[in-house]
């Protein structure tokens, strides 16, 4: 019997949470196999079986446990359940044909034992958390290869294999390790063999006999066959139905209490007039971003102004030129370029706006690093554009169709985190109309874009429906005057207006394409 305790994730973490376990108690695992997730209060990882046997859970989902608690055991003197092989059924079709291409002999690179070292990932960083080997001690790996996975204080990377050979750990998972320290070493006098390349040709699709029945729901909703006839009969929509069935199913009794009951929607599958309340803990990264927020509320003097522009302008250009930009660049004409371009501009005409205080100097930028805000699964993360002032607007999209994904995949590196010297954040995607943003300390100034609303403006003396938006930018007063905030967003309006300025061209709508 051996225990599985919580490993050191970062000198700065006490305690972590155990969100889930990915095996359940009672189940046979096998060495290295994951079998519970765990959150620090800046990322998440995953917790391996350090021997096969039959794993005895100790700790439950949601519980807080500090380093080096034990989390569950496993009896490895346990015998590994037999496999049943169950029978292959005979295929309607003909088998598909199986191409391969033969094995070319191994070949050793013969460099000898080389080291994998820690990368330098950042100025500030001196040392990383080994969360994961990706290969086993002893596998034989190819160049290039991911092997291990490292975590910084404010992201994830991967370390891939220098060449190939077999693989030897020089550190365990959870160890924590300085930059340039070797972590691994692979022996390049050790042949690995090609891979043997099989590809098979996919299976027709058998057509549905005509009198095949038509599926009525779709197959991610729950629902008893007669439950389904009436949500298809009467277009009822699913959502609007509380379950009552086993695992969530819908009933047809459900059905029929929403139809008689239109406009009442129960709260998380609770009955009617439930007054059921829930407690649920604060996961880490969580209780980062609120202490991050409330730092910066209690260490700056923030003050929000406001000011609208009229996005009509705008809104023209993308209507008209929309489908040639994606054509031309792979990626859609959005609007945060137009925001990002204006802001740079602005940025470098008042530049206290994108400058910090440090101690008792001021630290002026001379170059505009835009941070977005983006909304993710697991809380607000907030990567960073590099000199915006550079970039075309086509240059711009794609850093934030980049950005974005990697957020919510959370595959960001500590350089797309690090630094920043001026936020956007845009409320009006989720429905925002007004809202005063938090600044993103160390920066003193965050831009607040919000939801396009049409509304009646005195135009030349005449009423005009305009698509208008609110901004707001949030600023530090200590470094920033009033003069200098009203003047940077009104600077901002003027160019959003008359977007033909972040072109700087005779043919703006020409160089748009181009750039």
């Amino acid at each position: 019997m051996i225990e599985i305790k919580v490993p050191t994730v970062g000198e700065s973490i006490t305690e972590v949470t155990l969100i889930k376990w990915v095996v359940p108690n009672g189940t046979y695992v096998q060495r290295d196999q994951v079998i519970a997730e765990i959150e620090s209060e800046k990322a998440t990882f995953e917790v391996n079986a350090e021997q096969a046997g039959t794993l005895e859970t100790l700790i439950a989902e949601n519980d807080t446990i500090a380093i080096g608690s034990v989390i569950a055991k496993i009896d490895t003197s346990a015998k590994a359940p037999e496999v049943a092989v169950a029978p292959v059924a005979p295929s309607v079709e003909a088998p598909a044909e199986v191409v391969s291409t033969a094995a070319e002999p191994a070949k050793a690179v013969g460099k000898g034992v080389i080291e994998m070292k820690v990368p330098t990932i950042g100025e500030s960083i001196t040392e990383v958390t080994l969360v994961k080997w990706t290969k086993a001690a002893g596998s034989l790996v190819r160049r290039d290869e991911v092997i291990a996975e490292f975590e910084s204080e404010k992201a994830t990377f991967e370390l891939n294999a220098e060449e190939a050979g077999e693989l030897t750990h020089k550190a365990a998972e959870g160890d924590t390790i300085k930059i340039g320290d070797v972590v691994a070493s692979i022996n390049t006098d050790v042949a690995v063999p090609n891979e043997v390349v099989a590809t098979a040709a996919a299976p027709k699709a058998v057509p549905a006999p005509a009198n095949a029945p038509v599926t009525q729901v779709d197959n991610a909703i729950k629902a008893t066959p007669v439950a389904s006839a009436i949500i298809a009969d009467k277009k009822v929509d699913p959502a609007s139905v509380t379950p009552s069935g086993y695992g969530g199913k819908i009933m047809k009794n459900d059905v029929l209490e929403a139809l008689n009951n239109p406009g009442k929607k129960a709260i998380n599958n609770q009955p009617l007039h439930s007054r059921n309340e829930r407690k649920e803990k604060m996961s880490n990264l969580r209780k980062t971003i609120s202490r991050r927020l409330v730092e910066a509320k209690n260490t700056t003097a923030m003050l929000t102004t406001f000011n609208e522009v009229d996005m009509t302008a705008i809104l023209e250009i993308r209507k008209v030129y929309k489908d040639k930009f994606k054509e031309q660049h792979g990626v859609n004409l959005g609007f945060m370029s137009f925001f990002a371009k204006a802001c740079a501009i602005a940025l470098g005409e008042w530049p206290a706006v994108n400058a910090y205080i440090d101690g008792d100097s001021i630290i002026y930028h001379d170059y505009a690093d835009i941070s977005i805000a983006v909304s993710t699964p697991k809380g607000l993360t907030v990567p960073v554009m590099r000199n915006v002032e550079s970039l075309s607007m086509a240059d711009i999209e794609k850093k934030v169709v980049l950005l974005a994904g990697k957020a919510r995949d959370n595959k960001l590196t500590m350089e797309e985190l690090t630094g920043g010297t001026f936020t956007i954040t845009n409320g009006g995607v989720f429905g925002s109309l007004m809202s005063t943003p938090i600044i993103n300390i160390p920066q003193s100034a965050i831009l607040g874009m919000h939801k396009i609303q049409e509304r009646p403006m005195a135009i030349n003396g005449k009423v005009e429906i305009r698509p208008m938006m609110y901004l707001a930018l949030s600023y530090d007063h200590r470094i920033i005057d009033g003069k200098e905030s009203v003047s940077f967003l009104v600077r901002v309006k003027d160019l959003l207006e008359k977007p033909e300025q972040l072109l700087i061209a005779k043919d703006p709508v020409k160089a748009l394409l181009e750039l």
